[in-house]
């Protein structure tokens, strides 16, 4: 009997439209940098429960739906693989693979007589291009269509060599991760750079492999699993590598100086038999706790060549592979206490304090609880020896009490019955709990949120200041910002003149930024930085932002149907700040986009046409380090204006690509660029151009 792993109930069409857009975002973090907030386990679950829905009520199936998509539908990266990057179907015990394996017999209509057998590696999938032996390109999976171009990388990665052994031109693929020891020496560069630490060796190798600002420089490690020769090419290497076995294959990547697991404890072999490809899963999970990088599962697979072209390709995976998942890791610790603690939304949040313990890597002592429902729901007490659980590369989270080390000493946990922060009533009609006051409760959070650099950068505006203003009574929101006098600011302890006409001035050009920030600054529930700009350009005004239905917000890019009508509820309830910002004249406009056309309504004439745009219908890629007027600028400064010129922001260069601004050390991006013949600017000839934006 094949075992069935536990998935997501889901009881209406409601929870199964939240549920796939709670996939959805989950995969789009997770491939993007790795800061999913549900853990490997979780998402599985999740989709299983999608996928048990949608059998069971196909016409509530919606387009959005992860099931049958690589990544989970998350989109990342415009450069299109030579052949796409599938993701693998997946098994959770010995009688789900026999079950796999027998109907993948039938389809060959013979037995499989030889399988490899390989640790499936907790990183991420990256494509390595080689030209005449030398790498000249490095692309992420993406959404197995298409990826972002990581060439920037080049030279940081160990096992990837420069250079092949052979002047040969194929394509690896493989994982990219960090060893323990390499994500300790992360950490501590980290720490001494910034005082904080990464979270866990995936997300550190998800944000390294990205980064290409940074002042320190992070080592990763490359494991390779598979080779492709270029299409078309005919040549006897291109023919052996399409041929020869898989473990073949591996053997002669190897002698090319790139790495592979064949060094390790976990290395690949061939089995004849399913019953020694279940002898080596369970070597290779007793192995998983002494080995110095992490794997979440094995990968089987044909080994030879012939029985992998018949089996062929579903949708989004091979059908002659499979992962054998294993389980997530977790630990039993003490439940000591639990904090409640008040988000700048108003959002009401437990979190558990643990007695100290190490799981996967890292020293946990705080892990999540999500609400009151949640805590009745697990039957947690103070005091119970709990199931700490985590998938890799997540958050903790508390599973469940184990009931029978209970020793009649644990304590209810005290449920609050006022606000933890301003003490007053809490609005319980939701699972999230919020305090009445809402943004009111935590307005110095909501204020440094709103005045922050990379929403409406009001220089010299710090924490302690904005605290001093709320206590003198100047400010209740950061719409009052606008309002200060200078003989209110000079009035405060430690203002002097120059310092308060800085304020002022910081505060001036602020009215003037454009209306993604301004959106990004409300805090909108279910909204950050990329969303706030994708809003904004689609209204592209404040008025028909207010103006549209929940209908009309999901036509957003990436809006899903269940964030929708929390923006409109959102929305409402910030009318009366958003008033003030419009009374003090702060813009509400987004420059070069132009508002949804309405039945009886004409387009703003504020916006201004698309077409004068200096880089209307161009796609803009920045590298290198800028100077001159826009040496100032973060690369998501320098987004925002490509954006507010007209332009598409892109990270990578294709053919695609209209316009590329190379700055110093622009490296293989130039190189690609002058390879494709794409038009090359140096930062100040780019300035000039876009003068009207700065």
């Amino acid at each position: 009997m094949t075992e069935t792993p536990p998935s997501a109930v889901l009881a209406d069409d409601a929870a199964y439209a939240e549920a796939v857009q709670l996939a959805v975002d989950s995969a789009a973090a997770y491939y993007a940098d790795g800061t999913s907030a549900l853990d490997d386990d979780a998402y599985d679950r999740l989709v299983r429960g999608i996928q048990a829905y949608e059998e069971a009520h196909p016409e509530a199936v919606l387009p959005s739906s992860p099931t049958g998509k690589v990544a989970g539908g998350a989109v990342v990266g415009d450069v299109p693989h030579t052949v796409p990057m599938l993701s693998l179907d997946n098994v959770f015990g010995t009688d789900q693979l026999a079950d796999w394996a027998a109907g993948l017999e039938r389809r060959l209509g013979h037995p499989v007589t030889a399988w490899s057998v390989e640790p499936k590696l907790d990183g991420l999938a990256i494509s390595a291009r080689y030209r005449h032996g030398r790498l000249a390109q490095l692309v992420t999976r993406g959404d197995g269509a298409a990826g972002e171009d990581v060439s920037h990388a080049i030279g940081t990665i160990v096992g990837l060599p420069d250079r092949l052994v052979d002047p040969v031109t194929v394509e690896l693929r493989g994982e990219v991760m960090m060893t323990t020891t390499q994500f300790e020496e992360a950490c501590a560069k980290r720490q001494a750079h910034d005082g904080t630490t990464f979270a866990n060796p995936r997300s550190a190798a998800a944000g390294t492999l990205r980064a290409q600002d940074r002042p320190y420089v992070c080592e990763l490690t490359f494991f390779a699993y598979g080779v492709l020769p270029p299409s078309g090419d005919d040549s006897e290497l291109a023919v052996r590598l399409r041929e020869l076995p898989h473990s073949e294959i591996m053997r002669w990547v190897a002698t090319q100086g790139v790495q592979t697991t064949a060094a390790t404890p976990v290395a690949g072999i061939v089995a004849e038999t399913l019953e020694r490809v279940g002898e080596r899963v369970a070597e290779i999970a007793a192995a998983r706790a002494g080995l110095p990088f992490g794997i979440d599962g094995i990968v089987i697979k044909c080994d030879l060549a012939g029985d992998q072209v018949e089996a062929g390709f579903s949708s989004r995976a091979p059908r002659w592979a499979i992962a054998y998942k294993l389980p997530a890791t977790e630990k039993i610790t003490k439940l000591l206490a639990v904090e409640w603690n008040t988000g700048r939304t108003g959002i009401i949040a437990p979190r558990a304090v643990l007695e100290p313990v190490e799981l996967d890597g890292s020293v946990v002592t705080y892990a999540t609880l999500h609400n009151v429902a949640d805590i009745t729901r697990r039957g947690l007490m103070i005091g119970d020896n709990v199931v700490v659980y985590k998938a890799g590369d997540v958050i903790p989270r508390v599973e469940s009490p184990v009931v029978h080390l209970r020793t009649g000493e644990e304590q209810p946990i005290a449920i609050p019955e006022v606000c933890p922060s301003c003490g007053d009533a809490i609005d319980s009609s939701q699972e999230r709990w919020r305090c009445v006051r809402g943004r009111g409760c935590r307005a110095i959070a909501s204020i440094v949120y709103a005045v922050g650099r990379d929403t409406l950068d009001i220089e010299g505006l710090a924490e302690n200041r904005i605290k001093q203003m709320l206590d003198a009574g100047l400010i209740s929101d950061f719409a009052d910002l606008f309002t200060l006098t200078r003989e209110q600011l000079l009035a405060l302890e430690r203002m002097g003149e120059t310092s308060t006409d800085n304020l002022l001035a910081a505060i001036e050009r602020a009215k003037r930024q454009p209306l993604s920030r301004v959106f990004c600054a409300l805090g909108v529930r279910g909204t950050g930085r990329s969303m706030s700009r994708r809003v904004a350009r689609h209204f592209a005004t404040m008025d028909a932002i207010r103006a549209a239905d929940a209908e009309a917000i999901q036509q957003v890019e990436g809006m899903g149907p269940e964030k929708a009508p929390v923006v409109v509820d959102e929305l409402i309830e910030l009318a009366p700040l958003i008033d003030k910002l419009v009374a003090a004249g702060v813009n509400m406009t987004e420059p070069g986009a132009t508002p949804p056309a309405a039945e009886g309504v004409r387009p703003s004439e504020a916006a201004a046409p698309v077409a004068e745009l200096p880089l209307a219908g161009l796609a803009v890629v920045v590298t290198g380090s800028m100077t001159g007027k826009l040496g100032t600028l973060s690369r998501n400064e320098m987004n925002e204006l490509i954006e507010r010129a007209g332009g598409k922001a892109s990270s990578s260069v294709s053919a695609k690509t209209s316009l590329l601004v190379a700055g110093d050390k622009a490296g293989s991006k130039r190189a690609k660029a002058e390879s494709l013949g794409v038009r090359i600017v140096d930062p100040e000839e780019f300035a000039t151009q876009v003068s009207a934006f700065l």
